[in-house]
């Protein structure tokens, strides 16, 4: 399977084409969510490419301090050849770190702009999960992201080229892109109905912080079949963190309003 195409000299990959279309899926629904809620749709134009940069830069840090074992490299490897860490066309990019680093560009364009930053990440998040959701399939297209070596029907078969150390006599695995790409569907659709069904009793904020819940516990869940696992030490970074976030969000939403019931 072809990774991409040429252009000229230039090499087009069809990764960076999906992930574009997702972040232009993003966009188009949060314009629609922004409008929903009466707001000036110019804000999302004006963010995105702050919001864009941001997640990249924070995608490709957390890749860094948490490369996946495929890549056959520490984060001791960039710190001594810190040139590779803008080597982005050779992959390695984390979904936690371009959420962090979005939600940081939008925290300090909200202040900038003197908006209330917690009702713009309720604004965003579904359309985030969307981008998580068609991103997804970018894996499929790199043969990457995949679990265990399978027989079911939709198991998907990877050259052995991509095949991990100890899996070369095996050719057909569980896809877990697919997995996390519907999980993150599923997502998009609870929050719109969330936003939608129970609006009179949401406090700003709490559509992101389900997306917040709902996300880390389907990726905590597939860390545990994922062969390509990005380890700290002997702990599982993106799965610890995972918890940890759901965690903290679950708490959150429950704090918040009970401090509101107990004020009214």
């Amino acid at each position: 399977m072809s990774d991409g195409f040429f252009v000229g000299p230039l090499k087009i990959y069809y990764y960076g084409i999906i992930i574009m279309f997702g972040v232009l899926a993003a966009v188009w629904f949060s314009i629609k969510e922004t409008e929903r809620r009466g707001f000036d749709s110019e804000y999302i134009w004006d963010m995105v490419p702050w919001l864009l940069a941001s997640g990249i830069i924070g995608a490709r840090l957390w890749h860094v301090l948490t490369p996946s074992q495929s890549m056959g490299v520490g984060a001791n490897y960039y710190f001594s050849h810190p040139i590779e860490i803008f080597n982005i066309r050779q992959g390695g990019l984390g979904i936690p770190g371009a959420v962090i680093g979005g939600f940081i560009a939008l925290l300090i364009y909200s202040k900038k702009k003197g908006l209330d930053f917690l009702t713009w990440t309720d604004i965003i998040a579904p359309g985030l999960a969307l981008a998580q959701a068609i991103g997804r399939w970018g894996n499929f297209v790199n043969q990457e992201l995949y679990g265990p070596p399978s027989d079911l029907p939709w198991a998907i078969f990877i050259d052995l080229a991509h095949r991990l150390p100890g899996y070369e006599e095996f050719s057909r695995f569980h896809p877990m892109f697919l997995y996390e790409s519907l999980w993150n569907i599923c997502n998009f659709f609870l929050l719109i109905v969330v936003s939608r069904k129970f609006k009179s009793k949401l406090l700003p904020g709490d559509v992101f912080s389900i997306y917040l819940i709902v996300y880390p516990i389907g990726r905590f869940l597939l860390e545990f079949i994922r062969l390509d696992t990005s380890y700290v030490g002997s702990v599982n970074a993106n799965q610890m963190t995972m918890a940890v976030v759901a965690v903290v969000s679950v708490s959150t939403i429950i704090f918040r309003h009970v401090k509101g019931e107990m004020i009214e």
